[in-house]
């Protein structure tokens, strides 16, 4: 694994938990020689994670929309910063660029990246490994609710399985340099019709 897509939150809500998870999560990426991929903010979760690439000396890529760099969130000290012209081509290009993606705490521009990123996986268009780094319990009702589409027959549990998830960064990296996962071919099936 050469590189790795985070998704997380433009605000930072202080933390000292998530703070030194995100910190630990940096360390082990630069330690494994793995790249940090990300939406290219300096606020936020985002800047935080950039700065401790940076610190270290390791390579940061950013991809961020041109309306988003025009309200001047963009980080000018990047390896490399890409700039969309929309969200989805945000979204696309972060994964071209990345061997696996894990998310961070954040808010609904976060849940949407991580859940698209994850339907790809499901559907098949690509086999990288996805995880949740779940701090302090903060994606706990999120992964319940996967069960309950489970539990619900709206989510095959051989997918469910594809979320890849623990509270420890050195654990998650190793979950997903280890990850091999298949989605179910027949991720759709009307019960009332077969």
């Amino acid at each position: 694994m050469k590189s790795i897509c985070i998704f997380c939150g433009a605000n930072f809500n202080g933390d000292p938990v998530l703070r030194e998870a995100a910190e630990q999560l940096i360390e082990v990426m630069f330690n494994r020689n793995i790249s940090l991929v990300f939406g290219g903010g300096k606020v936020g979760m985002m800047g935080l994670l950039a700065e401790e690439m940076i610190s270290r000396g390791g390579k940061t890529t950013g991809v961020i929309t041109r309306f988003l760099m025009d309200k001047e969130v963009g980080h000018t000290g990047l390896t490399e910063l890409h700039i969309v012209e929309t969200m989805h081509q945000r979204k696309q290009l972060m994964n071209d660029l990345c061997d696996g993606i894990i998310m961070l705490p954040g808010g609904f521009g976060t849940l949407e990246e991580f859940f698209e990123v994850l339907t790809w996986l499901q559907l098949g268009l690509h086999n990288k490994p996805i995880g949740v780094l779940n701090v302090n319990g903060f994606y706990d009702n999120l992964l319940k609710q996967m069960d309950v589409m489970v539990e619900q027959q709206f989510l095959k549990p051989t997918n469910r399985k594809l979320v890849l998830t623990t509270g420890d960064p050195i654990e998650l990296v190793s979950l997903m340099e280890n990850f091999n996962g298949v989605p179910d071919e027949v991720w759709f099936r009307d019960r009332n019709l077969t």
